[in-house]
């Protein structure tokens, strides 16, 4: 599976537990050689590890060695490294297993607990910035997911919705276009409010950043009809779009989707410094876990590849070499996990952007 696939919702799914062991194999994958032709060693060393692993861990039952070993086969199996990206994650637990590819980078690790190791995954899905870009013309509104220049249309939830009013003949939509004086037809309206109300149960499910594109009627009349479409990051009056291609859409919303992305990066610092300076921010690994698991974080910024083993000594994280007994080697992500879980919005940032910060700072709620 690819990054365009994950939603929150499919995030949400590999957060819940899982009965122990759920087993996290992280591979850096290449998209060229020389270095590709030594990933399908270095995945095999990996599953090797995992199962050498597995047969030592006395708290995993002679069934679920089994099994879990027999899910790691399964997803060896279905690994495509010939059209590999930059990171792979194989998921194995008892009863399943997943296999993701992600464009970003990853570190070789095995990781074993009660849930998946899905940081990367979170980090792939907030750093493609997907985004929904809803087109409005007086015959059909349609809308589009995606991230960048990868859109494609969304058909479900009622999507797209046809309209043809009573005077729409071929050669006055072809001679024309989104015949904008149809803006002003109540039947029009009716047709928008119902659109407004597609869009709403869409936002509700899979809420991203929203970009409307229409005539500058379509896109008045549109927020006179209804709610959903006044959550948009950005409404461009823009027309032709009505049967446009995907590839037309996210070229015609790129200049504004990219204005967006920078300036919530720059909201990002800003909100970083507010919070110090009102002393609400909360700086390194056990001062942030201390806050998340009381359901204070409201903004979580993480450096990209950071971790650390620890362990939870007086109630407190305490660095500690992995492999030790009781370590945790995948606290970052618990954090990241439990973040998530209690509504904070989650950013990662270059490697040494929070350096001052101990590589992991949140702006706390109170």
């Amino acid at each position: 599976m690819h990054t365009a696939e994950l939603t929150p919702a499919v995030l949400a799914e590999l957060r819940r537990p899982r009965r122990y062991p759920a087993v996290s194999v992280l591979l850096p994958t290449h998209r060229s050689e020389p270095d590709k032709t030594q990933d399908q060693v270095r995945l095999r060393n990996l599953i090797a590890e995992a199962k050498n692993r597995l047969h030592e861990d006395e708290a995993v039952s002679r069934a679920d060695r089994l099994d879990v070993v027999g899910q790691l086969d399964l997803a060896l199996r279905e690994v495509d490294l010939v059209h590999a990206e930059d990171g792979l994650v194989i998921f194995a637990a008892p009863g399943e297993h997943q296999v993701w590819s992600l464009p970003r980078t990853v570190p070789a690790r095995v990781v074993f607990s009660e849930t998946f190791l899905t940081r990367n995954l979170v980090s792939a899905y907030t750093a493609s910035a997907p985004h929904w870009v809803l087109t409005v013309a007086a015959d059909r509104v349609a809308l589009f997911g995606g991230t960048g220049a990868r859109l494609a249309e969304h058909t479900a939830g009622g999507f797209p919705l046809d309209h043809v009013g009573p005077d729409w003949d071929v050669e006055r939509k072809e001679r024309i276009g989104d015949v904008p004086s149809t803006f002003r037809d109540e039947e029009t309206r009716r047709f928008l409010r119902e659109a407004d109300t597609a869009l709403g149960t869409v936002l509700d499910a899979d809420p991203r950043p929203l970009y409307v594109l229409g005539e500058a009627a379509a896109l008045s009349l549109l927020g006179e009809a209804g709610t959903a479409v006044k959550r948009a990051a950005a409404q461009v009056p823009r027309g032709g779009l009505g049967h446009a291609a995907p590839a037309a859409v996210a070229e015609a919303a790129r200049p504004t989707v990219e204005q967006q992305e920078r300036q919530a990066v720059a909201e990002l610092h800003r909100r970083l410094d507010q919070s110090l300076g009102v002393k609400a921010l909360a700086s390194g690994m056990d001062e942030v876990w201390q806050n998340v698991t009381e359901g204070r974080v409201a903004v979580l910024a993480v450096e990209e590849d950071y971790w650390e083993p620890v362990k939870v000594t007086d109630n407190h994280l305490v660095p500690a070499p992995a492999g030790e007994p009781d370590v945790r080697e995948d606290m970052v992500d618990e954090i990241v996990e439990r973040a998530l879980d209690t509504g904070a919005t989650v950013h990662f940032v270059p490697a040494g952007e929070l350096a001052a910060h101990g590589r992991i700072a949140a702006a706390l709620r109170y």
